[in-house]
């Protein structure tokens, strides 16, 4: 969790979001930090929109039984979509770390 709470130091404060940035907050946390969940994160987040994920997750409740019965079906197909682009990255960063041979554990080791 200490890597996307570092990427959202980064984005609220309105630095970029590189490795170099990341690995600081981190080593200044007293975290000890893996080259390859930095790069992964980094890679993960390029293309996301920060502050509409974090209002998105905002917006849904707690529970997800309680989220369908009080959002409708309209949610359900956002959220399966979301789940669908977030398993795209996870398989895109899976790949990628097995060209670079780091012993990465994957994206979703990230938010684990």
């Amino acid at each position: 969790m200490e890597y996307v709470y570092a990427a959202l130091i980064l984005n609220e404060t309105g630095e970029e979001i590189n490795e170099e940035n990341v690995t600081d907050i981190l080593e200044a946390a007293g975290a000890d930090v893996e080259e390859s969940r930095v790069k992964a994160l980094v890679a993960a987040l390029e293309d996301v929109d920060i502050e509409e994920a974090v209002e998105q997750a905002a917006a849904v409740p707690a529970s997800g039984a309680g989220g369908a019965a009080a959002g409708g079906e309209a949610d359900t197909g956002a959220d399966e979509a979301d789940e669908a682009e977030a398993e795209e990255e996870a398989e895109a960063e899976e790949e990628d770390d097995d060209d670079d041979d780091a012993g990465g554990e994957g994206l979703g080791e990230l938010f684990g």
